[in-house]
């Protein structure tokens, strides 16, 4: 909460900001602040409170003198410009920038911005009422190494196989221009503008019906916690973009509580309600909550998700966060302190899960041990680390998820981040053995969580995903120092034998290295064919699909062996049995949750030993006398249908126990 001066500080930036609201509405401008087609031309709208004089100077047209507004703003209009149209603002006669809220850069961000009319786009969605936060399947790709060619067209042509394999949502890394050629989009600095390396505005609007039309949502994710260091102009019109109150950890933060921070503000939020309402997306992830740093009474993470909300008018979006102290407050409704988020990335299941298929645990991974145990509880309680110590950082870590629902937590194997942040950017199948994979990625598919996959995770693609950035001079050699110096928490990557052969983030050939290869996916069918079937058991079984809301308890079995029993008001329990050790026989173990509903018995429904999926087959279950289940495996089991002989009455034990 802000102090008292905040807050009325906070009162009066929301009066003007009504206010402007109010003026550049009876325009009928979408937004506060960019360049936009109106019945008398172009509307341009810029905040630049340093400046005495801003012009609009587009391409082939006499310069447009931008009329002052109250707090810094300036707008005008040039009659008969049309979309299209390249244009820059001049400030004082002296500077020529391209729009801070432009909707398209075509020669990059130093480039002049174009005029782009978002009412032209013919949509075939109207259908389509978006995402709802309970049954999600993510699936995260990069556009620029999802296909060999690296655009908008070339990705549309693999939704068709998305959709097959059961996912239902596509999570997109960020859009937003960046300098250069190539990048993992963390560096964006034109935050309306997608980045013109993979296609035009109406490119990506075309990839995102499509997606509709296939029953796909479209998630992005968006960076408002810093702008890139290459190509950003936003301190050329005023030095009160960012915060000096606060550190960032990826450059100076934007300033969201400080003086002029109002129109700021507009600009992130405006922002996201743009990315929903012009590219009918499914929601936002918004990256690294932690650095956007507000001390006003409404925090701008919970502005940010109300105006995406609003945008999307009847749909219904999902707002992501990723939150690195692992903030549970976030996922709780405004009533009860929290921002309104729907889901959170859980670093936690990643971590354990990690440890347990490699038996690494350097760097931040040292606080996990990968037990079983481990896994059960995040199971039942999604972040792992709920307010103990974290030797790690020397501090607390998380906060009580007490009374969240388990599909708030969305649970990986693998993500961008986690990937590239091995010294070589190596995948699981190159980490792992392929039982332990598969079973594994069972518990990921099957458990209660809202499951995501990285692209190429599902054909076991072993193309490296690493950090790569397009950056020159001292700014690039700067990058590659930095991530030398990274990858050397990692105790394996520190010597001299690995820091000779860190890939140089800066350079082409990294990039194209991670681009996914088609042949993989030939080659890739048995490991294809467990995720698909994974995915159809977990939206067509009655007790899985009901993500563990009817009850899931779970127990350690063994050293590296645990189950899961989703709970079913009807008596159809399911057990997910995951071993990643040595052979198991459970024979007269003292454990309850292994015994079967009415006494008959357990029964096969799934096995990630089958031989379709490159399994060596799956022992006979026969929990009469206990149950086998093979290393590096995990099986489904639901109740077996009784025998006439096991549904008939039973006489009573001659034997006894005594009471009575």
């Amino acid at each position: 909460m802000g102090s008292p001066a905040l807050r009325r500080s906070t009162s009066v930036r929301d009066v003007r900001a009504e206010r402007r609201e109010q003026e550049w509405r009876s325009l009928a401008r979408r937004l506060s602040a960019g360049a936009e087609v109106v019945p008398e031309g172009v509307h341009f709208r810029v905040w630049a409170p340093r400046s005495e004089r801003v012009e609009a100077i587009v391409e082939g047209r006499d310069p447009v003198e931008l009329s002052a507004e109250p707090c810094g703003w300036f707008a005008g209009l040039a009659p008969g410009a049309e979309e299209g149209a390249r244009y820059r603002f001049r400030l004082d006669g002296r500077y020529l920038l391209p729009d801070p809220a432009s909707r398209f850069q075509p020669e990059g961000p130093a480039g002049p911005s174009q005029v782009v009319d978002p009412s032209g786009f013919r949509w075939t969605d109207a259908g389509w009422r978006g995402l709802e936060p309970a049954g999600q399947v993510f699936y995260e790709l990069h556009p620029g190494t999802f296909t060999p060619a690296g655009t908008w067209e070339a990705a549309s042509l693999e939704l068709p196989a998305l959709a097959d394999l059961g996912v239902t949502a596509v999570e997109l890394m960020p859009v937003a221009d960046y300098p250069g050629r190539f990048g993992w989009g963390y560096d964006g600095v034109c935050l309306y503008a997608p980045t013109h390396l993979h296609g035009t505005p109406d490119d990506l609007r075309r990839f995102v019906d499509l997606a509709h039309g296939l029953g796909l949502g479209v998630v992005l994710d968006v960076v408002y916690n810093h702008m890139g260091p290459d190509g950003c102009s936003l301190e050329a019109y005023s030095p009160d973009y960012f915060s000096d109150r606060y550190r960032g950890e990826w450059g100076d933060p934007l300033n969201f509580d400080g003086p002029g921070s109002a129109a700021v503000r507009d600009l992130v939020a405006d922002n996201a309600a743009h990315w929903i309402a012009e590219y009918h997306l499914d929601g936002l992830r918004l990256d690294a909550t932690q650095g956007m740093f507000d001390a006003s009474e409404r925090h701008i993470v919970g502005e940010v998700a109300r105006r995406a909300r609003d945008a999307a008018g009847g749909r219904s979006i999902l707002i992501v966060a990723e939150n690195e102290p692992q903030d549970a407050r976030l996922l709780r409704p405004p009533d009860q302190g929290g921002q309104g988020i729907d889901m959170a990335w859980n670093d936690d299941f990643h971590h354990s899960a990690l440890v347990a298929l490699t038996g690494r645990r350097e760097a931040y991974y040292r606080d996990h041990r990968g037990s079983p145990q481990e896994l059960v509880s995040a199971a039942r309680h999604g972040y792992l680390f709920q307010g103990q110590y974290y030797a790690w950082q020397k501090q607390r870590r998380g906060w009580p998820t007490r009374g969240l629902p388990a599909h708030a937590f969305v649970a990986y194997l693998e993500n961008h981040d986690q990937v590239a942040n091995g010294s070589r950017g190596s995948r699981l199948p190159d980490r792992t053995s392929p039982g332990r994979l598969r079973a594994a990625t069972a518990l990921l598919l099957l458990g209660p969580w809202t499951p995501m996959l990285f692209m190429g995770q599902e054909f076991g693609s072993r193309r490296p995903f690493l950090y790569f950035a397009d950056h020159r001079g001292d700014l690039g050699r700067s990058v590659r120092r930095g991530r030398r110096e990274f990858v050397s928490q990692f105790q394996s990557a520190a010597g001299p034998d690995m820091r000779e052969r860190l890939a140089d983030p800066t350079a082409a050939a990294t990039f194209e290295a991670c681009r996914l290869d088609p042949a993989d996916r030939v080659a890739g069918v048995e490991l294809r064919a467990l995720h698909r079937d994974l995915l159809l058991l977990r939206r067509s079984d009655p007790v899985i699909a009901a993500q563990g809301r009817n009850g899931l308890e779970g127990a350690v079995l063994a050293a590296e062996a645990f189950c899961l029993r989703f709970l079913d008001p009807g008596g159809r329990d399911r057990l997910l049995v995951v071993n990643l050790g040595l052979d198991l026989s459970l024979e007269g173990v003292a454990e309850p949750l292994l015994a079967p509903p009415d006494r008959h018995g357990w029964s096969v429904a799934w096995s990630s030993e089958a031989p379709g999926y490159g399994g060596g087959g799956t022992p006979p279950v026969d929990d009469a006398q206990g149950i086998r289940v093979a290393g590096h495996s995990a099986l489904l089991l639901e109740p077996r249908r009784a025998s006439a002989s096991e549904s008939a009455p039973q006489p009573e034990s001659a034997s006894g126990d005594g009471l009575g």
